[in-house]
């Protein structure tokens, strides 16, 4: 990808992260609640967040990864972050990851923008296969993905390693040609 795609649906735009978006990244990137079901530092700092930016900026222009910031149209203000992540192109897999600021939970943003970014993947990026994974104890993000077609794959038991403990992991996916295409504005 040359230029950085924008998925547009009925309420929200997903566009490039830049760092004029730091203090919503941070304030999200900071958010223990948030951050619980992600086995990732939590950002202490505004400067460990444009360095998250910058990360995906950097996987974007070596084209092993593709993040957009979540907007409601016709505002700047990031609510939150989706994307491609440990893109595999030789097995033309990649796993989906999101975050979304707390005050936007239980608004329907992720259900509305989630089979857009399938579409995108399965289409654009010439998946086959798109995973996700997820803690065990998030029903929210397991509910959201089996809603959208994903299929438990296997639970994997202690194997992440995070902030001193063994951490279990369920792992799902779904196939392009499990996937209903219907047009979406990309």
């Amino acid at each position: 990808m040359r230029a950085f795609p924008v998925i547009e649906t009925e309420r929200f735009y997903l566009r490039e992260i830049k760092d004029t978006d730091v203090d919503e990244v941070f304030e999200m990137r900071s958010n223990p609640e948030l951050m619980r079901f992600i086995p990732r530092p939590i950002c202490k700092l505004k400067e460990e967040a444009l360095m998250h930016i910058h990360r995906l900026q950097k996987g974007f222009n070596e084209n092993d990864s593709v993040n957009w910031g979540i907007t409601y149209k016709n505002e700047t203000k990031l609510i939150g972050i989706i994307g491609y992540v440990r893109m595999q192109q030789e097995n033309y897999r990649a796993e989906i990851g999101y975050i979304l600021n707390k005050p936007e939970h239980k608004k329907g943003v992720m259900r509305e923008i989630l089979k857009p970014l399938m579409h995108f993947g399965f289409a654009h990026l010439n998946l086959n296969s798109i995973a996700a994974v997820v803690d065990p104890a998030n029903q929210a993000s397991i509910k959201l993905l089996q809603a959208n077609g994903f299929t438990k794959e296997g639970h994997f038991r202690e194997d992440c390693y995070f902030d001193g403990q063994f951490l279990d992991s369920v792992h799902y996916s779904v196939l392009k040609s499990d996937f209903d295409f219907k047009p979406f504005n990309i």
